[in-house]
């Protein structure tokens, strides 16, 4: 029988599409991993725990071809000094909202240039 307590790592390892795990990071960027770590220690990209190893990993659409979203590390920010941790955030980034300009999650309104009016909602979510 399985159990009925839900995982909350689990269910966000299933609400984030893809995942990058450092090395895998590393490659797709053309960094070095001490970079890419470096990355990680100044908070421009979040990372967590994911799959039965516990493996550190970064959700893939905190980047794109030229490193991490700038836009992203305020909105961590936000978010961090309102209390959440990092898989709060990583949630709350993935979670959809029908409220946002553009359909799908912040995430998705970031990347789609909404980046003041998902920071906005942070505030309101973290304070």
């Amino acid at each position: 029988m399985s159990d009925p307590t839900p995982d909350p790592a689990r269910d966000l390892e299933s609400l984030v599409p893809e995942w990058l795990t450092v090395p895998d990071l590393a490659e797709r960027l053309g960094r070095r991993l001490s970079d890419v770590r470096t990355l990680l220690e100044d908070r421009e990209l979040l990372a967590v725990r994911i799959g039965e190893r516990r493996v550190l990993a970064v959700p893939a659409g905190f980047v794109d071809d030229d490193g991490p979203l700038p836009a992203l590390r305020g909105t961590f920010t936000v978010l961090a000094d309102g209390g959440m941790d990092d898989e709060e955030i990583v949630r709350w980034l993935h979670t959809p909202d029908d409220t946002l300009p553009v359909p799908g999650s912040p995430l998705d309104a970031i990347r789609a240039g909404f980046k003041t009016e998902v920071r906005k909602r942070a505030m309101e979510e973290a304070f």
